[in-house]
């Protein structure tokens, strides 16, 4: 019998659709896979009971010839969306034992089209994190395997804290490392600065974070309003592609949600590239530049040459600013928007003299090492005397990055091909312990499109000379995921699809 986790979302769709499995089929299959991958700590939170009830009514309704676009299909949620009666806690202490009366909209849409919660997936804290090493529930570990380590080796690392595994990026982790271990057919996910599409280049899966307001943030936990922005990842473009159909809309509650109406971005794929433009900034041609992801780069764009597109060069001139402007834009955010964990309405509640006592114990154990990096970066570049010195500059030099991208797509182009991270996945506990800059230079070829709010899609597209996944970043104009679907796909067509590493974990 085909072993039902290894079906793509528009495989298991199409079987469910026929009649030739059944949704209980499939989500026991995926409960049973995610049972013997608890060491990965992919999913911080088991929601079976609510699985199997979601599944049993989905046949229902499939058997009448009924049901939404993710009908029966078994999914996993970031803990940073709200889920009504579930366990949400953006992975911080915290947040401890919140369980929030309402459902964020992205996951409301998810549930209206039918489709089924596996549990919560782990994260970094508050999304704050390029390695998923942040989680107040320790680090995920990717199901990609070390060069020349085998299933022994990587057993004891489990044991060890998983130090020496290979981390499945960040934010996202548990949501990439889930859907490369087959423990779900999609993730919902989030990018602030990458946080979707790292990811997804580290895992050998496809990643989407969609134009700045295409989905709703109503019901997220908030880590920088204006760079947040939810998405899909997948193990397929197509896949991919239903998914944030569903995800996206227009949402009442959510000021910043785009009233337009969301295309069917499935019939983008596998459409001719014929006749559009791609350009290659020559920015993001880094000094000492990893030689094999300028290879693949190249390799990429002579790929979507061949299909028939025309590929230029382009500049992006302010794309060097990027990385500390963003480094300045979003922790300010984010010491706006946390500053209402304070310990007095929900979650952690420390023992305290008085009102400043309980905020100070409850923030300082409540909030981990990084959080509360980012948080005195905010605060300090909000403060009286640095405001205009440090975050009104990054704001301008934002507009400026915008400017750089508005220019490009005027003059006829239709997409940007990069590189989605300047190398393969590196090990837990490698980079950014001693110096947090290390980490957060993972987002050099990512925090960009936050900046200016386009869309962004990361595609698998081959294997490092060690065997591990790396991945193509396209960047298309505002509100046009479509073309990025279909250059999405003939990058998928060419590379060919990554296989998925056999499950050493069980």
């Amino acid at each position: 019998m085909t072993d039902l986790t290894s079906l793509t979302l528009a495989e298991a769709r199409d079987q469910l659709k026929a009649r030739a499995i059944s949704s209980i089929e499939i989500t026991t299959a995926h409960l049973e896979a995610m049972g013997r991958a608890k060491a990965l700590n992919a999913y911080i939170v088991t929601t079976a009971d609510r699985a199997l009830r979601m599944a049993k009514a989905s046949d229902a309704r499939l058997a009448k010839g009924e049901g939404g676009l993710l009908e029966g299909l078994p999914i996993g949620v970031k803990d940073l969306y709200a889920t009504k009666g579930v366990h949400t806690q953006a992975c911080s202490h915290i947040l401890d034992g919140f369980k929030p009366t309402y459902e964020s909209t992205v996951t409301a849409n998810l549930w209206r089209d039918g489709a089924v919660m596996l549990g919560k997936l782990n994260m970094d804290e508050f999304a704050m994190g390029s390695s998923n090493e942040t989680s107040c529930y320790g680090p995920v570990a990717s199901p990609w395997l070390p060069p020349n380590w085998g299933r022994d080796q990587a057993r004891a690392a489990l044991a060890n804290g998983k130090r020496g595994l290979l981390t499945p990026g960040g934010s996202s982790g548990g949501s990439s490392a889930a859907v490369a271990a087959r423990l779900c057919l999609a993730a919902t996910a989030s990018d602030t600065g990458g946080s979707i599409r790292q990811p997804a280049a580290f895992t050998g899966v496809v990643g989407i974070k969609p134009t700045y307001g295409r989905c709703s943030r109503w019901g997220m936990v908030a880590f920088a309003s204006s760079l947040d922005q939810a998405g899909p990842l997948a193990r397929t473009v197509r896949d991919a592609a239903i998914m944030l159909r569903s995800m996206a809309g227009p949402d009442s509650k959510d000021s910043t949600c785009s009233p337009a109406a969301v295309p069917d971005y499935e019939e983008a794929v596998g459409r001719s590239v014929r006749g559009l433009t791609i350009g290659v900034p020559k920015e993001y041609r880094l000094e000492g530049m990893n030689a094999e992801i300028e290879t693949l780069w190249a390799l990429g764009a002579e790929w979507l040459r061949t299909a028939g597109a025309k590929v230029v060069d382009v500049s992006l001139p302010n794309t060097r600013h990027a990385l500390p402007a963003y480094y300045i834009v979003a922790p300010a955010e984010a010491s706006s928007n946390l500053a209402r964990y304070d310990g007095v309405r929900y979650g952690l509640r420390e023992p305290a003299a008085d009102i400043s006592d309980l905020y100070e114990k409850t923030r300082a154990r409540g909030f981990g090492p990084e959080v509360r990096r980012r948080l005195l970066i905010g605060a300090y570049v909000l403060s009286a005397g640095y405001y205009d010195a440090y975050y009104v500059r990054a704001q301008k030099i934002r507009t400026l990055i915008k400017r750089d991208f508005e220019r490009v797509f005027s003059e006829g182009v239709d997409a940007i091909l990069t590189p989605a991270t300047p190398s393969a996945a590196f090990g837990i506990g490698e980079k950014g312990s001693q110096d947090p800059v290390e980490m957060y230079l993972n987002d050099v070829f990512t925090v960009t499109v936050n900046m200016a709010g386009l869309p962004g899609l990361v595609a698998p597209a081959g294997l490092s000379s060690e065997g591990l996944p790396l991945g193509l970043q396209l960047i298309g104009r505002p509100f046009d995921e479509e073309t990025l679907f279909t250059l999405g796909e003939a990058l998928e067509r060419s590379a060919g699809r990554t296989p998925l590493p056999a499950p050493w974990w069980a």
